[in-house]
Order: C-alpha cells, then structure tokens, then sequence
C-alpha cells in the first residue's frame, strides 16, 4: 500500500493558490479531475495522473501535461459519475488510505454539494478524505476527527441527511456534550475554535464539518 497520500485536483474554484500550496507535501500523488489539472499546474507541476472524460481540459494544457508524462485514464463524456468520483475510485484503488481533494469548492452549486455528498460513500469509511482550498476544509466526521488551526477560526457542524446522535466536541467555544444534531435544523453553525486543536466526535448518523480558517489572507487581485 502506498505511504504517501494522493491529492486530487478538481475542477472548482481555488481562491487562493499560496493557501492551497501550503497544504501539499513531499511525496504527495497528485491526480487531476478532468479541468483540476490548471489548479495541479498552478501549484507547482503537472499531475501525475488525470482522469476524466477530458472535457474541460484548457487549450495548450494537454500538449504540457503529455511533455510532463502524465498518465491518462480517460473516460466516456456520457456516465454516471463525475469525474472528481472517478478519480477518488482510482485513489481507493491504489490503496490510498489518505486523500486531499483540492479544488472541490466553489462554482457551480450542484457540483459543490455534489463533491460534498461524495465523502458519505460507505466505500469511504476508514479513509481519511477532506475537500480543502486552502481557507476552507470539509470532512465526515467517522467518530472523532481532529481539527487543527487557530484560535478564532470558525467551526461549522452539519447533520447530512440524518440526524447525528451523541455529537460531542472540544476545543470549541460552545461545547456540545452527547447532543443530537438535526439536518433540518441550524444548531451546530459557527462555533469558534479557542487553541489550535479540536475534536468533534459522534456516535451515530452522518456529521460534515466545515472548518474556516481565520488567519488566511484573500488572494492578491
């Protein structure tokens, strides 16, 4: 099984490249989503793989990812996943247990929660998968996931679907002990974190944080 952990470049917004740029690290496998394959390019080199059905693949970009040695997993435009859901199938096959998707935020909103609707795979239990820009991170909470960031930063909990039962946090301005979060209901919305860690943790039902980070400057225009 590979040691390293396998980034995903998707085809959504990534506001802030030098943010992004700070999330990678040596070793990294980088695959691109399709169109991702600019944000892969703008944050240093040419993915290592791209999959998709190559639609959304700038001008130019395809004759530098073939100089680069990219390989190419290309499939038909007319399917029934996305190609970001593709290219965390092959992660999953190549025994990555890590995966950081970059660049599934933002843009057009069916996709955005269509990307956040992908974590909730039951395929996905017991692989650490977060969608991340750089300022915002969003993960499933699989009993107790750790949070790290800075004191300020904003903590969001959403039930997805169902309710959440026994949700319990620290590190947080307001505390929640054992509650039951409901996915119709706004309970769990801007908590604060007070150091540079937290917890959250549930025992039962589909959890999605959203951390935002305070201490991330906009982008340059």
């Amino acid at each position: 099984m590979p040691t390293n952990r396998a980034v995903i470049f998707a085809n959504g917004i990534l506001p802030n490249v030098p943010a992004a740029q700070r999330l990678l690290r040596e070793g990294d496998f980088w695959i691109a989503a399709d169109g991702g394959c600019r944000h892969a390019l703008a944050c240093g080199r040419a993915p290592d793989v791209l999959v998709g059905d190559l639609d959304s693949i700038p001008n130019g970009i395809r004759q530098t990812l073939d100089r680069a040695g990219t390989v190419v997993k290309s499939f038909p435009a007319e399917k029934n996943e996305t190609d970001l859901e593709l290219a965390i199938r092959f992660a999953v096959r190549e025994g990555f247990a890590a995966v950081l998707i970059l660049g599934g935020l933002g843009g057009r909103t069916d996709q955005t929660l269509a990307n956040l609707a992908l974590l909730f795979d039951a395929e996905l239990a017991g692989i650490n998968i977060r969608i991340d820009d750089g300022r915002e991170e969003a993960v499933r909470v699989w009993k107790r996931t750790m949070l790290r960031g800075a004191p300020g930063d904003t903590v969001s909990l959403l039930a997805w679907g169902v309710p959440a039962e026994g949700v319990t946090t620290e590190g947080l301005k307001y505390p929640l002990s054992g509650e039951r979060l409901l996915p119709h209901k706004t309970r769990g919305i801007s908590n604060c974190m007070l150091a540079d860690e937290a917890a959250v943790t549930v025992q039962k039902g589909a959890l999605l944080c959203i951390h935002t980070r305070s201490n991330i400057k906009p982008a340059s225009m």
